[in-house]
């Protein structure tokens, strides 16, 4: 009898423990529930503020280029080739240098003045000099002035403020610290912003175009009509798709 007794309180006891097993349960999806109603409050609650006290009713502008910076850039061209490009900029100066290297191919010097004179050329063996004489001047640090706004875009994992400007090119922004991120050209051309340095110069004898450049012994092949082992190049294939356009 006692024995019965025994094992019915251990039953008891049992069902006891299990059915407080069950409110700890159910208590801690409840606390689980609240939580996760709490997270999707503040993310829904924070990202309008984020965005919206970023630039209020108005639309943000992308911010002007440093007067000097040196920005190393890869980039992609629409037919699939590889491009690194040393951008050297000096707005007080008046003068733009890009250091074009496409993949296996030639290092191309261009060499830019705000009077719209540009310097293309290779050094060595196989020099070459072309001169173009372009209507406007370098790109002004606002030359993005005047763009459509198209919102925040995520591209290269930044968060970024995206403009479009006359169906000529995409502009990426970091939303926090205000860098270019990405610009695409509308031929498919993106142009990936890998480093970004602001105040570095280039070296003074760097901006000097060669001596042929300047007379009629201009050894060498125009390396824009050159394939370098590549298939379908045009005639202006290492040319870049300057930005003096939107000056």
């Amino acid at each position: 009898m006692q024995s019965n007794r025994l094992v019915a309180t251990q039953r008891e006891r049992e069902r006891e423990r299990e059915r407080e097993r069950e409110r700890e349960s159910k208590k801690m999806a409840l606390i689980s529930m609240r939580i996760t109603v709490v997270s999707w409050w503040v993310f829904l609650l924070a990202t309008p503020a984020a965005v919206v006290g970023s630039y209020g009713e108005d639309p943000p502008t992308p911010a002007a280029w440093p007067e000097r910076f040196h920005a190393l850039l890869y980039m992609n061209l629409s037919d699939g080739r590889l491009q690194m490009s040393d951008l050297w900029y000096d707005w007080p100066a008046g003068r733009n240098v890009n250091l074009m290297q496409k993949q296996l191919g030639v290092l191309l010097h261009d060499v830019e003045w705000d009077n719209g004179t540009s310097f293309y050329y290779t050094l060595g063996p196989t020099r070459y000099c072309r001169t173009t004489l372009f209507p406007v001047g370098i790109p002004r640090r606002d030359f993005m002035l005047g763009s459509t706004y198209l919102g925040l875009r995520y591209t290269d994992g930044f968060l970024c403020h995206l403009w479009e400007k006359v169906d000529f090119i995409w502009y990426y922004e970091d939303a926090s610290t205000r860098r270019p991120v990405r610009w695409d050209f509308y031929d498919g051309i993106s142009t990936h912003v890998m480093t970004f340095e602001v105040g570095v110069t280039l070296e003074e004898p760097q901006w000097q175009a060669p001596s042929y450049c300047f007379t009629d012994d201009r050894d060498g092949e125009d390396p824009s009509r050159k394939t370098d082992g590549s298939e379908g190049a045009t005639a202006n294939d290492l040319l870049p798709h300057s930005l003096r356009k939107l000056v």
